[in-house]
């Protein structure tokens, strides 16, 4: 399964709500760190950048992972990596189409709501 950069930019814009734009450029970072791989090792990430990563894990697009290793001297030693939910973030990408269309929907609905109310109501306390 193939994740494009297009496929995370529309799943973002659905899921957090962000233009298309703000969209391409955090996926366009985030695929930039991962690159050909689905996991990448979380010490890579500075703390402002770590902060998109927790929103992506919120909404289910990207997962967490740790390994705990034992090393020479006995004690133990935890990596902690980011990994890519593939399967949610191509859900997304089709499902907020969708979301998007509804929301368009919902504004020209309460908009509509207006046209009902009559002129002299307007003028009344």
């Amino acid at each position: 399964m193939i994740v494009k950069l297009e496929d995370l930019a529309n799943a973002m814009a659905s899921r957090v709500e962000i233009d298309i734009e703000s969209a391409m450029k955090d996926a366009n970072f985030v695929m930039d760190l991962f690159g050909f791989e689905d996991r990448i090792i979380d010490n890579i990430l500075e703390p402002e950048d770590r902060q998109l990563f927790y929103i992506l894990e919120e909404e289910g697009m990207l997962l967490t992972e740790r390994e705990e290793t034992t090393i020479y001297d006995g004690r133990s030693w935890r990596t902690h990596y980011w990994c890519l939910n593939k399967e949610v973030i191509l859900k997304y990408k089709k499902t907020g189409r969708i979301r998007k269309k509804e929301r368009e929907e919902k504004k020209k609905d309460a908009a509509e709501i207006y046209q009902d109310i009559p002129d002299e109501l307007w003028f009344t306390h």
